[in-house]
């Protein structure tokens, strides 16, 4: 099978635990993408946050953020695809973090708006390279809904809240961690595999065609849906096992090693 697409998450994945991406991960990214590869950074970061990323590959590629929720071309920042989640649903996500105690972030309209400022908010907002704002009224904000809402607590209360929240959440709401401190909400029609999906239609691309790398469960979706879904040495235990290969971990370019064992066929 000749792959087309290769989508790629970063934290974890495409960059090691310094948070670099090395030099054999961009060279191989590089061949990849001069052998015909579409390759698309895949994340649940915004979009201020990703595009530095292409920049450093020195490569104009399109992305997924916020976990599949917006799908935009590289240079251009056409976006392909866009699902919020409803007013209802934002703001019920909202107050429950509220009631849980927890940093709240919200993404609308690419603007990063926080429920208090604290010293996760001003973290996180480092991490997305976006000033945080704190509104006089967050009704007001999520009136017409929103691309991702994060929670931002312990790794303990993230395991609590993921295990409890599904009783309070409406049927169109998908959750799950990024990072053992961070739990995001998406409306269910935004995953990364539907994300690829999109991709694969702007392309003319099968899925069969598709490779997707990743380490979380955030990266499960498309890595199950992918024609070969490749897991990190370094991803959690679920994920190796729906994965249909494991390569090396973030720390030893195992992006590059996909790249080469099943783009450039260099084994």
């Amino acid at each position: 099978m000749k792959y087309k697409l290769m989508a790629v998450d970063v934290d974890g994945t495409l960059v090691d635990s310094n948070g670099a991406i090395t030099g054999e991960t961009k060279k191989a990214v590089r061949l990849g993408v001069d052998k015909g590869l579409i390759f698309t950074i895949c994340t649940g970061r915004p979009i201020q946050s990703a595009a530095p990323l292409c920049e450093e590959l020195g490569l104009d590629l399109p992305f997924i953020t916020y976990n599949g929720a917006m799908v935009v071309m590289g240079k251009s920042r056409e976006i392909l695809y866009e699902k919020k989640m409803s007013a209802e649903d934002a703001l019920n996500i909202y107050k429950l973090g509220e009631k849980y105690g927890v940093t709240v972030v919200v993404w609308t309209e690419n603007k990063l708006y926080v429920n208090r400022m604290d010293e996760r908010a001003h973290s996180y907002s480092k991490l997305a390279r976006t000033t945080p704002i704190l509104p006089d009224n967050m009704t007001d904000v999520l009136k017409n809904g929103a691309t991702k809402i994060l929670w931002y607590d312990t790794e303990e209360k993230i395991r609590q809240y993921e295990d409890e929240v599904g009783q309070y959440l409406g049927e169109n709401v998908n959750y799950h961690p990024s990072k053992p401190i961070f739990l995001e909400f998406v409306d269910k029609n935004a995953s990364k595999a539907i994300a690829m999906e999109r991709l694969g239609q702007y392309f003319g691309i099968d899925r069969r065609e598709m490779i997707a790398v990743g380490d979380g469960i955030n990266d499960l979706s498309m890595i199950e849906y992918a024609g070969l879904g490749i897991a990190m040495a370094n991803a959690r235990e679920e994920v190796k096992q729906k994965a249909g290969y494991v390569t090396l971990s973030n720390d030893e370019d195992g992006v590059a090693h996909a790249i080469y064992k099943f783009v450039l066929n260099m084994d």
